[in-house]
């Protein structure tokens, strides 16, 4: 089995680190220009679309679950009326962000209470990034199908290409066609409808009988279409908590100053990284969990959940130790601006200590995807924001300041863990 998780889980690795390694070029293009609201900008800009798009992560992980378990179930004909159904919300959700797009943007200005050069260079990201709704959102059913598919090789070339492309692009714009933020948006627009060509073109490559399955009536059947809906109304929720968190980390950070914001900015890039790193494992407990859940296999299926607990710890321990040895270096590598440098120094301590607290709450979220347990999934994530989150960062930031927005960001990693750890037992069968 190990082999098995191990299949699923070192391309969704490779892939995932791909994503973060984005997100440093396109922070470091930032603080490399000739101000630090730049990179502030583009945070916030960022956090803006994390808004739009990842309250729309169901469309991977919901795909992921129920697929994988039809994939378990045996029942190939559902796993492509399950990819249709999907597609078909994707595409419209899109269309109609792209038509909302300066109502959107009239919402979400007032989240980020900032000077007059951050919001012109976050208006200038936005009115670009926002066409590449209907690509972003379609891929995501596209990799959370292949997953649920238990194949990790397609979603891995599709993410790296995309990255690749979206790091390509972005470099050009900024550095040889003279854009700022609008370049790295631009950048991600090129990347996006990239890899929705090529995952389509790769679809119709493993599945030839994709085509044979577009049956409309049962498509959009409504009593699965509902199921589809309930159960990622549950991810939705859990989702925009989970936004909600970092984008008001950031924006509390903004608020102690333009230096604090950038520093902080770029030290959560470290967290994307381990984040990432640890989500591949998350991602091959989605697959396998499902599977065998789906089949009925309870014994491999808890076996399956202690050895992706196992793994998770294991690559935790290794970015702890990579924060520990390399983390300035790794500063250096993203600002050469040196006020933000010094700044991010002094709070580095914190990223040490993430990754370990972050492996508990991604594990037990692939797993409870897998087992579509959505409403004890968005119990936990409820409980971890509102009740432990939200005071801890009003208490301690009022005492101890940046330092105190860090803590109660670990104490949220740590809640959700501990929540997720107990309300699993009222759902993973005992034999």
């Amino acid at each position: 089995m190990n082999k098995e998780i191990l299949k699923l889980a070192l391309p969704n690795i490779i892939s995932n680190l791909s994503v973060p390694l984005l997100s440093i070029v396109d922070v470091a293009l930032m603080g490399h220009l000739e101000s630090a609201h730049f990179i502030l900008a583009v945070g916030f800009g960022t956090s803006l679309f994390n808004f739009l798009y990842w309250g729309f992560g169901f469309l991977r992980m919901g795909t992921t679950g129920l697929t994988a378990q039809a994939y378990g179930n045996k029942n190939r004909p559902e796993t492509f009326y399950l990819f249709f159904r999907a597609s078909l919300i994707a595409i419209t959700i899109g269309l109609i962000l792209i038509l909302c797009r300066s109502y959107l943007l009239q919402l979400g200005l007032p989240l980020f209470d900032t000077s007059p050069e951050v919001e012109a260079s976050l208006v200038a990201y936005y009115n670009v990034r926002i066409y590449a709704a209907p690509a972003t959102l379609m891929g995501y059913v596209i990799i959370g199908w292949f997953l649920g598919m238990q194949d990790a090789k397609i979603p891995m070339i599709l993410t790296i290409l995309v990255n690749t492309v979206n790091i390509s692009g972005s470099f050009y714009f900024v550095k040889y066609a003279g854009m700022k933020a609008d370049g790295v948006a631009l950048g991600t627009v090129l990347a996006q409808y990239t890899g929705l060509v090529c995952g389509g073109l790769f679809l119709l490559w493993k599945h030839r009988s994709v085509s044979a399955h577009f049956d409309w009536e049962k498509i959009i059947h409504w009593p699965a279409i509902k199921s589809f809906l309930q159960i990622n109304l549950d991810i939705i929720i859990r989702t925009l908590c989970l936004i909600f968190t970092l984008t008001y980390f950031k924006i509390q950070s903004g608020n102690m100053g333009v230096t604090v914001g950038a520093a902080n900015i770029v030290l959560l890039e470290f967290f994307t990284i381990a984040a990432y790193g640890i989500d591949g494992f998350a991602f091959a407990a989605e697959s396998i969990t499902g599977k065998y859940f789906g089949a009925g296999k309870y014994n491999k299926l808890k076996m399956s959940i202690k050895l992706c607990f196992l793994w998770g710890i294991g690559i935790g321990l290794l970015f702890t130790g990579i924060f520990y040895a390399s983390g300035t270096d790794i500063l250096r590598m993203i600002t050469n601006q040196e006020p933000v440098y010094l700044m991010a120094q002094d709070y580095l301590v914190w990223m040490i200590f993430s990754p370990v607290l972050m492996v508990i709450p991604f594990i037990w979220d692939g797993v409870y995807i897998g087992l579509t347990a959505s409403k004890a999934m968005r119990n936990s994530m409820l409980i971890a924001t509102v009740l432990c989150y939200l005071p801890a960062q009003f208490v301690l930031s009022n005492y101890y300041h940046n330092h105190g927005l860090w803590l109660a960001l670990m104490i949220f990693f740590l809640a959700r863990g501990i929540t997720q750890t107990i309300l699993a037992k009222s759902f993973i069968p005992p034999k």
